[in-house]
C-alpha cells in the first residue's frame, strides 16, 4: 500500500485507537503521531520532510501498514490549527508524537506531559524555553534544534558578498513563531555591524508572502532573509517567485528553497533531521526516556547557490563562493 493511500486510511481509523498503550512487544503494531505545520502532501506535491521520517523508520525495521501506524496532522500553514491537532493526537495516546517547528513543539508540550515528544527540527529550543538545556532537555520532550539565530550574521555576509552595495535587507518573519523575535534581534545586530539597515516583514499565509516581498521592495530593501519556519519551509517556490518579481536576492537555510529558485541557502539539512528523528523514536520505543536523550544540533552547514537566479538578478557569483559552495545549481 502506498504511503499517501495509507495516510487517508489512518485518517479514517485513527480515532479507534485504544486509550491505553501496552508495552511494546517484538513485532507489535507501533502507533506514532506526527504534527507538522507544513502542507498536506499530494501525489504531485509530496512532503520531503515527512517522507524522510518514514524512510528513517523504514531503515530501522518499521513499515507503515505492517508494524507501524502514523497519524498524520498537517496544519497547512495555519498555526491556529496546531492546538486542535495536538489535542487530537494526545487523545489517541500514541507511543510517541513527532513534530516539526518551534510553534508546534510548544503546543504539544502544553497538550501532554506524559507522551514522549520528538522534535524533528525547531529553532532554538533552549532560547524558546521548550527545553531546559541541550544536554538535559527535561520533561517529555527531546529532538533536534536547528541553528538560525547564530547564522544570521553569516547570511548577511553572504548577501553582501553578492551585492557589495547592499544597504537594506528585509527579514521574512512569521508572527506565529515564538522563536522569531530572537531571529529578528540577531539580524538587527548583524546588520548594524555591517552598516546595513534591517527591515521586518511578516507573513503567515501564501498571500502575505507576496505582500511581504512587495513591501520589502517598496521600502528599499535589496534582499530578503527567510527566517527558519515550518510554514516557510514548504513555500520555497512562492518565496522565490515573489522575490524575483521584485528583484530581491533571497537567502534561507533551506536547500529546497534554492532548488525552487531562491538565490542561495546557508544552513542545515532539515530533511535529514527528520530522518534522524526516527532514531530517537526507536530508542524511546525500546525504553529510553526523552529527558535522557540530549537535544542534538547540526555540525555541518551547507552553502547552495542558484546560478540561474543570480543571472536573472544580474549578480555575478563571487569566485570565492563558487569555490566553497557545496552545490551550484545550474
Amino acid at each position: 500500500m502506498r504511503r499517501r493511500e495509507f495516510i487517508t486510511l489512518i485518517g479514517m481509523t485513527a480515532a479507534t485507537w485504544p486509550r491505553a498503550a501496552p508495552a511494546q512487544q517484538p513485532g507489535a503494531l507501533v502507533r506514532v503521531g506526527f504534527l507538522t505545520p507544513r502542507s498536506q502532501p499530494t501525489a504531485s506535491a509530496p512532503d520531503a520532510f515527512s517522507d524522510a521520517f518514514v524512510a528513517g523508520m523504514s531503515s530501522l525495521g518499521y513499515s507503515e501498514g505492517k508494524n507501524l501506524v502514523i497519524a498524520w496532522r498537517y496544519a497547512n500553514g495555519d498555526y491556529a490549527q496546531l492546538a486542535r491537532f495536538a489535542n487530537e493526537l494526545v487523545d489517541m495516546n500514541p507511543r510517541v508524537i513527532v513534530t516539526y517547528g518551534t510553534a508546534a513543539a510548544r503546543v504539544l508540550q502544553k497538550a501532554t506531559t506524559t507522551i514522549p515528544i520528538v522534535v524533528a527540527a525547531a529553532v532554538d529550543l533552549v532560547g524558546a524555553g521548550i527545553v531546559a538545556s541541550l544536554a538535559h532537555p527535561g520533561a517529555n520532550l527531546t529532538g533536534f534544534s536547528v541553528i538560525d539565530v547564530d547564522i544570521s550574521a553569516k547570511q548577511l555576509e553572504l548577501l553582501r558578498a553578492f551585492a557589495p552595495g547592499l544597504s537594506k535587507v528585509a527579514v521574512l518573519l512569521n508572527p506565529g513563531n515564538p522563536a522569531h523575535p530572537a531571529v529578528w534581534k540577531a539580524v538587527q545586530g548583524g546588520a548594524a555591524q555591517l552598516s546595513m539597515e534591517a527591515l521586518a516583514v511578516n507573513a503567515a499565509t501564501p498571500e502575505a508572502i507576496k505582500i511581504a516581498s512587495m513591501d520589502a521592495a517598496s521600502q528599499g530593501a535589496g534582499a530578503i532573509i527567510v527566517a527558519a519556519d515550518a510554514f516557510f519551509s514548504g513555500q520555497g517556490s512562492l518565496i522565490a517567485a515573489s522575490a524575483l518579481h521584485h528583484r530581491l536576492a533571497t537567502i534561507s537555510l533551506y536547500r529546497e528553497h534554492t532548488v525552487a529558485g531562491c538565490l542561495l541557502s546557508y544552513g542545515q539539512d532539515v530533511a535529514q533531521f527528520h530522518e534522524r528523528a526516527a532514531r530517537y523514536v526507536d530508542k524511546i520505543l525500546k525504553g529510553a526516556r526523552p529527558q535522557d536523550l540530549p537535544v542534538e544540533q547540526p555540525t555541518k552547514f551547507d552553502l547552495v547557490i542558484n546560478s540561474k537566479t543570480a543571472a536573472a538578478l544580474d549578480l555575478p557569483i563571487p569566485r570565492e563562493l563558487a569555490v566553497s559552495a557545496d552545490q551550484v545549481i545550474e
